[in-house]
């Protein structure tokens, strides 16, 4: 792939504005009064049923498509779907893909259905995948990280859990414990993440907030304590066929963590309570593609995921084949 486009560099903290954010006091956490403000802003920008479960009905007849639960919110309530080959068979690999449990991050979850619409049927004599498109509804379709009650799904994947999207999820593989070999969750860091989503936390937690970097390109996160390091570069392979990777900023990181291999950084996914920690799957990985590239097309950042859940397959396929 060629462009004219000069090198990706990460954006330093000065390329964007101040935060100032809104809502709320400064060095005071929100209250039930700054929430309904906060509530009351988000507007619905995009319908689920017409995105996702619209999709999800064209998959019917080559697919075992089930309901796993339902998001409610007042009036406002979400069908929880997930789509699987019918020709599950005990014996091989079982891999979990998950998209949207940041609803605003679009490629992860048309990039989900569209590895279930072009390989999903390559692959279903081969792994038991399972595919929960769009875990969190309620963000789809306000372009919202987090959920009606203003918390970071991702931040919510712990047993006992009260986080509708991470309940209903947890609950879909609890039947499954101890079958996942691989886990992939299909996420995307926007510009946005800088100028609206951290300065939100911080205002919604009586914090400063502390300005940061948005890397240009696609990376993994990789599990602190469990890394596969041939996994996440077997995975960043296939990627660089479709989109660039991003590159460390001065201080070798990425988002503020060590990039440990090119493209790759490390968190703790469990104490985190990350939606890549909830199978225990020996193989997992986040991707984060770079939706707002001057260097990557929308449809650039969906192949990436496409290609990111592909390769991810085929490793564990090798890994589960070899002597």
């Amino acid at each position: 792939m060629t462009s004219t486009a000069p090198a990706p560099v990460a954006a330093p903290a000065s390329a964007f504005p101040p935060a100032s954010y809104p809502i709320g006091t400064p060095g005071q956490p929100w209250g039930p009064a700054e929430l309904a403000q906060w509530r009351a802003r988000q507007v619905r920008q995009r319908s689920y049923a017409h995105d996702v479960l619209a999709v999800v009905d064209t998959l019917r007849d080559r697919f075992d498509v089930r309901s796993y639960g339902e998001v409610a919110y007042g009036d406002d309530r979400y069908a929880l779907q997930c789509i699987r080959p019918r020709q599950w068979a005990a014996g091989r690999p079982t891999i979990l893909i998950t998209g949207g449990v940041h609803g605003y991050e679009t490629s992860g979850v048309l990039g989900a259905l569209r590895f279930v619409q072009e390989h999903g049927q390559r692959y279903a004599d081969r792994v038991n995948w399972l595919v929960a498109p769009c875990v969190s509804p309620w963000g789809w379709e306000r372009i919202q990280r987090w959920n009606h009650d203003a918390i970071d799904p991702n931040r919510s994947f712990r047993p006992g859990t009260t986080v509708q999207e991470a309940a209903a999820l947890l609950a879909l593989i609890a039947p499954l414990n101890g079958q996942f070999a691989a886990h992939i969750d299909l996420h995307e860091t926007t510009d946005t993440d800088e100028t609206e989503y951290r300065p939100a936390v911080a205002a919604r937690d009586g914090k400063a907030f502390e300005p940061g970097s948005i890397p240009d390109g696609f990376y993994l996160v990789d599990d602190t304590e469990n890394p596969q390091p041939a996994f996440q570069h077997a995975v960043l392979q296939a990627v660089a066929q479709v989109t660039h990777i991003a590159p460390p900023d001065a201080n070798n990181e990425i988002i503020g963590s060590p990039m440990t291999e090119p493209g790759v950084i490390r968190y703790q996914l469990a104490a985190w309570g990350l939606c890549a920690s909830a199978t225990g799957a020996h193989y997992t990985t986040t991707t984060e593609v770079y939706p707002d590239s001057p260097r990557a097309t929308p449809e650039q950042c969906i192949a990436a995921q496409v290609a990111a859940v592909c390769a991810a397959v085929e490793f564990v396929c090798g890994a589960a084949s070899a002597p």
